[in-house]
């Protein structure tokens, strides 16, 4: 476990410094099973108007949608670096990333200065917080990183110079009835949204499934960390193929000794992967691994790194 809360120290000070090694979820996951209380920068947060919440995760084959029958929209899961756009009568006023979703960064002189967005807005709401994505076209290299390190650049002109987008996925408070009417509302107002055509150049990571009806999914409240009137759905990704080089034996928490098998370092996803669980002495005997044997490991609901089986016999 201390391991642990090292790597997820050395993550929150990367992704601050521009140079993130975990996504939000990945962070977020890890955080509570480490019961990690520290997050992101000591100093400098500013809380978000309305708090971001990261969604459900529902994989393909889990043959479960925790929403209710009715109107459900499904739009493209980008895969970016998240932000908030808080509008004060009309004018941009702040600028956050997402953070732990409910402070963040405070990177409003980039905005300002950024053409992508629009700066003042004829809406009747004296305050409004648009929430969306930056993203980064899937022939930039790592383009999930590329968009959050540009977010934490200090240097502007740099920060303009990089080929970045900005898409909008929601507004609060919603100004319409439909979920769908906020995004034909943000749309006439100057902004690229998820129900744009065209968005098949950035990289996605998944669909969102959503409630269109804004009362409704008011209804269905929230969890601690995710709005119950919309979840994304993803596919498990391909296992990737390493070789076992040790195990080693941890004692977690509650006093429970467990394996962590040692692997030559792969990538899986934009992740370097160097251990793995094993659960117990049971899990390994089932599976017949032995030192130097080649196995197939996937990132666990894209989070946890496991390995799944022997990959030759």
């Amino acid at each position: 476990m201390e391991n642990l809360t090292k790597l997820l120290d050395k993550a929150s000070e990367g992704y601050y410094a521009g140079i993130p090694t975990l996504s939000d979820e990945e962070f977020d996951r890890l955080a509570q099973i480490a019961q990690y209380a520290k997050v992101g920068s000591p100093s400098g947060r500013t809380p978000h108007a309305f708090p971001m919440y990261s969604l459900q995760k529902v994989f393909k084959g889990d043959d479960k949608n925790p929403l209710p029958y009715g109107d459900v929209v499904v739009t493209p899961k980008l895969d970016g670096s998240a932000v908030s756009l808080l509008y004060v009568e009309g004018e941009l006023s702040q600028v956050l990333t997402r953070g732990d979703g409910k402070t963040g960064l405070d990177i409003t002189d980039k905005f300002l200065a950024w053409n992508n967005i629009p700066k003042k807005i004829d809406i009747t709401s004296k305050l409004f917080q648009v929430t969306g994505e930056v993203v980064a076209p899937k022939s930039v290299p790592n383009s999930r990183n590329y968009a959050a390190g540009a977010l934490n650049l200090k240097d502007i002109p740099e920060f303009l110079s990089r080929d970045l987008f900005f898409v909008a996925y929601g507004i609060e408070p919603s100004p319409m009835q439909k979920w769908t009417g906020d995004m034909d509302l943000l749309d006439r107002h100057g902004f690229s949204t998820v129900m744009k055509e065209g968005l098949s150049q950035f990289p996605h990571d998944g669909t969102v499934w959503r409630v269109n009806d804004n009362q409704q999914f008011k209804s269905l409240g929230y969890t601690a960390h995710h709005p119950r009137g919309a979840f994304a759905l993803k596919e498990q990704k391909e296992g990737v193929i390493t070789t076992l080089l040790d195990v080693v034996w941890q004692v977690g928490k509650s006093g429970v000794v467990s394996p962590v098998a040692i692997l030559e370092p792969c990538v899986i996803g934009e992740a370097t992967v160097s251990r793995a669980t094993l659960h117990n002495k049971s899990y390994i005997e089932a599976l017949g691994l032995y030192i130097g044997c080649k196995v197939e490991v996937i990132r666990s609901g894209e989070i946890i790194p496991r390995i799944v089986g022997l990959a030759e016999k």
